[in-house]
């Protein structure tokens, strides 16, 4: 099956995966319009000729938006293969593109965001352990930053200082996000908006740059809901979690 890399001039046209395919839904205009401005930066976005999640994107860890320290290393932002294509030998496909290209380009290696057991919204570990990755960093409360160096001791990447206790300074609920991931233009709204209908502290910031987004106090700049300080999750809420995460915690 043919392997699809988005640029500029097909962006419009092709479906982008992990979101549904009308150009003028909230969360397929946000994640393009987040691609448009990247490609620039070194930003490839590799499908499999389906309309479904079946795809690879990756970037320069220097313009990747987590607080990462790896100079010369590449870093995954999402391989995802889900639903009926998965065990069809895609991921394996996708992340040999994603090496020979990486290589290509002079790169020591790549890197990507993992954690202790699968989890939503993270890499799985165990099919990146398979596949030769190793464990290069940790940080609270549960993820692993897992790396495939392409020669015998390259330097190790590691997390930046500010994400290592995985807490914030903000008093009540304090969400990071970017639009990255197409579903935070949806989902963000609606839980902002349940914050606000039940009179809770909620404050959200919304990442517009790496050097932004490498500044963040939790290794997933994607979202990272935090309350009186603490992560509470990386998972991108609907506003029935959320009112959930809200009446155990407040009582609202």
């Amino acid at each position: 099956m043919e392997v699809i890399t988005l640029t500029k001039e097909n962006l419009e046209t092709e479906h982008i995966c992990c979101a549904i395919s009308d150009n003028k839904d909230c969360q397929v205009m946000a994640k393009k319009s987040w691609l448009a401005k990247r490609f620039s930066e070194g930003l490839v976005f590799k499908k499999m000729n389906v309309r479904g999640k079946c795809f690879i994107e990756y970037i320069p860890v220097e313009n990747a938006w987590v607080p990462v320290q790896a100079p010369d290393y590449m870093y995954i932002n999402c391989l995802w293969v889900s639903g009926k294509f998965k065990g069809q030998g895609y991921s394996n496909l996708l992340l040999e593109d994603c090496i020979a290209d990486s290589k290509e380009k002079g790169k020591k290696g790549l890197v990507i965001l993992s954690s202790k057991k699968k989890m939503p919204f993270l890499s799985d570990p165990g099919y990146l352990r398979h596949k030769g990755f190793q464990t290069a960093d940790y940080a609270e409360p549960y993820y692993e930053l897992l790396y495939l160096p392409f020669e015998e001791g390259e330097t190790k990447p590691e997390f930046a200082q500010s994400v290592k206790k995985g807490t914030s300074a903000k008093e009540g609920f304090k969400l990071y996000y970017s639009h990255q991931c197409p579903y935070t233009a949806k989902y963000v709204p609606q839980i902002e908006a349940v914050a606000k209908n039940r009179g809770v502290s909620f404050a959200s910031h919304r990442f517009e740059s790496a050097k932004e987004a490498k500044e963040c106090p939790a290794p997933f700049t994607t979202y990272s809901l935090f309350y009186n300080g603490k992560f509470l999750t990386n998972e991108i809420l609907s506003d029935k979690k959320f009112e959930k995460i809200l009446s155990d915690l407040t009582g609202r």
